[in-house]
């Protein structure tokens, strides 16, 4: 089983496009990229210092920009991703990057984003001094009395022993002084408190424009990194796309879903390095590939090769298809299995699990061809549950 990652903002550094840049289809295909973004992405690529690419209205789009140009050389031809990858998912900003990659927005539609995200994280930012600081080590339990005793939102979980705080200048100041027990602290370049409440004013800027952003259900599986649920439907892609700004990052249980699936090998988009790092400490046995530089492609060509499988979404046509969240065992909604027609956003069950209760809609409706699964059978993330023929078809 192939996942495909994209890191997030934090993971560039200066002069990392230079050699991606050496190719004229990359470059040609940056450009028009950068075009769509209103800004020139390939000279902060190559040439601008690490204080300038740390501006978010850069570094968001330069992101992204790269991850879709990257991929579109890792597969010349997308249907060759679908019938090999697993699933995707992406950090912060680089789930913009994976809703691309997984067909449910366009390239073009993600550089709008982006770009709009970038310009309206930035002035949030502006508003009150904000910062984050990655807490590395100690007890689970103290970080988090740490973090609360100071008013800190744990703003990236990241899997064991990494945290990152988020909050005012004053609140990271605070915990500097007064740190939890064998906990490491490290200062992290960003601009602002990403993914808490002082990114609110962000979300409701995204919010707008994503109405008039028409999407399609993702083409595989996409793990969401609000809360590791393997999100089907289009629609809701776009919208914890826009409310994830200031919610904090569950990465730790999109590793969770990973393993859930049956991961063996975990690709990382560039600039790579950062969450194959992470999948190293968090999924020992999983085999990791961080694609950095251009020479790396015909070795992780045969790492996807080795590791893909035939997807189940693109064997199966994704419009009439509902899929699980998550794992667990599943449920039918009372008298939902006598049922011949379901309209759309009605509820056909839910996957309970030890952590929680997820319920299941029909997010397109139609009527039933076949139930795949039965009363408290055990799901995995992404399995397919109902096959529905859409209302109005011929």
């Amino acid at each position: 089983m192939l996942v495909i990652v994209a890191p997030g903002q934090g993971a560039q550094s200066p002069g990392f496009l230079a050699p991606w840049l050496e190719d004229e289809v990359f470059a040609s295909r940056f450009e028009w990229l950068s075009t769509v973004a209103g800004l020139d992405l390939a000279h902060h690529g190559t040439h601008s210092d690490a204080e300038t690419i740390r501006d978010t209205r850069i570094a968001q789009p330069l992101l992204v920009a790269t991850g879709l140009v990257a991929a579109l050389h890792l597969f010349p031809h997308p249907g060759e991703a679908f019938a090999r990858v697993g699933a995707v998912a992406g950090h912060s900003v680089g789930e913009l990057t994976a809703a691309a990659g997984a067909r449910a927005i366009t390239a073009e539609q993600a550089m709008v984003l982006v770009r709009e995200r970038g310009h309206a994280m930035a002035a949030a930012a502006a508003a009150v001094p904000t910062g984050m600081t990655a807490v590395l080590g100690g007890d689970r339990d103290q970080v988090a009395e740490a973090l609360e005793r100071h008013g800190l939102t744990a703003a990236n979980d990241n899997g064991p022993g990494q945290v990152v705080a988020a909050g005012t200048r004053r609140q990271l100041e605070a915990l500097a002084a007064d740190p939890p027990p064998k906990a490491r602290l490290m200062p992290l370049s960003v601009a602002g408190a990403f993914h808490t409440e002082h990114m609110e004013p962000a979300v409701g800027h995204l919010d707008r424009l994503a109405r008039s952003v028409s999407v399609h259900d993702p083409r595989t599986r996409l793990i969401s990194n609000r809360d590791g649920q393997v999100v089907h439907d289009g629609r809701e892609v776009l919208r914890r796309i826009v409310g994830q700004i200031a919610r904090p990052v569950r990465w730790d249980l999109c590793l969770e879903t990973m393993a859930d699936l049956g991961v063996t090998g975990i690709l990382e988009m560039p600039p790579a390095g950062t969450l194959t790092g992470i999948a190293k400490r968090a999924l020992k046995g999983v085999e990791t590939f961080a694609l950095k530089t251009p020479d790396q492609l015909d070795e992780a060509r045969a790492f996807c090769d080795r590791h893909g499988e035939e997807s189940l979404l693109e064997t199966s046509p994704t419009w009439r298809m509902v899929v699980s969240p998550a794992k667990g065992t599943f449920h039918l909604t009372r008298d939902a299995a006598d049922r011949a027609m379901f309209a759309a956003g009605s509820s056909i069950g839910a996957v309970a699990s030890l952590r929680d209760r997820i319920d299941v809609t029909a997010a397109h409706g139609g009527q039933v061809v076949e139930w795949l699964v039965e009363d408290g059978d055990l799901v995995s993330p992404g399995q397919p549950l109902l096959r529905l023929h859409p209302q109005g078809a011929a």
